[in-house]
């Protein structure tokens, strides 16, 4: 009798603490539901998404590219790119040739010298027709001609040093060409820009802006399309000076030190 007595006090303790924890439960619910109730009414509504803002942080810088050029109209544009596209591909090519033309002087020198004390003229010959560049097409000029002088010797080197910078100038003239070209070209189209906005003007017979804005567009955007490939091609003309002007004076400093080097081992005489 009194194990069944404490059964039923346990059952009853458990369901006891089984319907005090559904309570609790059930009340921390209500209370978790109305306080996350009250906290979407506290939020403010969220604002309205700009689609227009996402699709312009969208478009890529070659679409704004794109829309320009067609804005500028092609038909005055597509000369401008072209002046653009010409000038790029003969500077390249210029800077490619005059890189592979440059040569390490103080180390060919070296090598001639070598050459000369162990097997003679034909060695140092060797050595510059192996060596690609101006200065050693410049040297295998001299060494060819040793035998008739110092004289001669010098002026092979010079006349043969104008040859070669003649070669690397070559191109130039193409570039200077675009570096005029694309900025006349854009002023060109300002003008035809600024003539259609007055004839806009003449015919609508009101200067409205609506009006002017599509000449006064494409005379702008041309100029600015102008003024870049000016600026681009100035730069890598600029360069390309620089870089020709000092491989004229390593082949002029080469020669000199070519001439004293065939006097030092009595090759020639002064």
């Amino acid at each position: 009798m009194k194990k069944q007595l404490a059964i039923f006090a346990m059952v009853g303790v458990l369901f006891s603490t089984t319907l005090f924890a559904q309570e609790s439960t059930t009340v921390e619910d209500s209370i978790a539901t109305t306080t996350e109730a009250a906290a979407v009414e506290a939020q403010p509504e969220a604002a309205p998404v700009d689609e227009t803002a996402l699709a312009e942080e969208e478009t890529s810088f070659h679409q704004v590219l794109k829309d320009k050029f067609i804005q500028g109209t092609p038909a005055y544009m597509w000369p401008i790119l072209i002046c653009l596209i010409l000038g790029l591909a003969v500077s390249i090519e210029r800077i490619i040739t005059l890189n592979l033309a440059t040569t390490n002087t103080k180390k060919l020198l070296g090598s001639i010298e070598d050459a000369l004390s162990k097997g003679g003229v034909n060695a140092a010959l060797e050595v510059t027709k192996n060596t690609r560049g101006p200065v050693a097409s410049i040297f295998t000029q001299g060494l060819m001609r040793y035998h008739e002088g110092v004289d001669m010797v010098e002026k092979s080197v010079m006349s043969y040093g104008g040859v070669e910078m003649g070669r690397l100038e070559r191109g130039l003239i193409w570039i200077s060409l675009f570096i005029a070209l694309g900025p006349m070209l854009g002023f060109f189209g300002t003008v035809v820009g600024m003539v259609q906005a007055f004839s806009d003007i003449e015919a609508a017979g009101d200067i409205s802006p609506n009006i002017v804005a599509g000449g006064m567009k494409v005379a702008l955007l041309t100029t600015v399309g102008g003024l870049i490939v000016g600026m681009i091609l100035q730069v890598l003309y600029n360069y390309l000076v620089s870089k020709i002007d000092s491989l004229v004076n390593n082949m002029e400093d080469a020669s000199i030190s070519l001439v004293d080097i065939l006097v030092k081992h009595k090759l020639v005489s002064k």
